[in-house]
């Protein structure tokens, strides 16, 4: 469908994003880094702020699964907070493993071992699993993200 065939059939509106294969390209299309980093500056990045980092992308891109069809905030929330939880982190790393590279590996166990200061309810290795994703998803976010694009559509989020 060409530019203004799409216009049309949506009722005159500039744009109208699609929602669904879309939303990881979405990802990584809309949060550029204002001036790249070098691999060296990369590794010089602490696994905690890997983390930091990989904590805010992965809820961006839950929300952003989630974002349709639409519903009420309430719902959205109870969504979003049940995949970001550390229990369903854990298991995402889990299923992710088997894909995953020796490089990948390599920061998967970096993660793991600055997991720190973790919550009293919850068992020490779901923590590390869960500091360990999003180590990794803060490392791919700043240096592949074909990468972290094909790495999150793996991902088996549930409607």
């Amino acid at each position: 469908m060409n530019p203004q065939e799409e216009e049309a059939k949506n009722g005159g509106d500039e744009t109208v994003m699609q929602y669904s294969s879309d939303i990881p390209a979405l990802l990584v299309n809309t949060t550029q880094l204002p001036q790249p980093l070098s691999q060296a500056q990369v590794q010089q990045i602490s696994p905690s702020a890997l983390a930091y980092l990989g904590d805010a992308i992965y809820e961006l891109y839950v929300r952003m699964f989630f974002l349709w069809p639409q519903q009420r905030p309430e719902i959205y929330h109870s969504l979003v907070v049940a995949q970001v939880r550390a229990e369903t982190q854990a298991l995402h790393l889990r299923s992710l493993t088997p894909n995953l590279t020796s490089k990948e590996l390599e920061i998967v166990r970096r993660g793991r071992n600055a997991a720190a200061g973790r919550p009293k309810r919850l068992n020490p290795e779901i923590y590390q699993q869960a500091t360990s994703l999003e180590t990794l998803v803060g490392y791919l976010y700043l240096t592949d993200y074909p990468r972290l694009t094909e790495l999150l559509q793996k991902l088996h989020l549930e409607k």
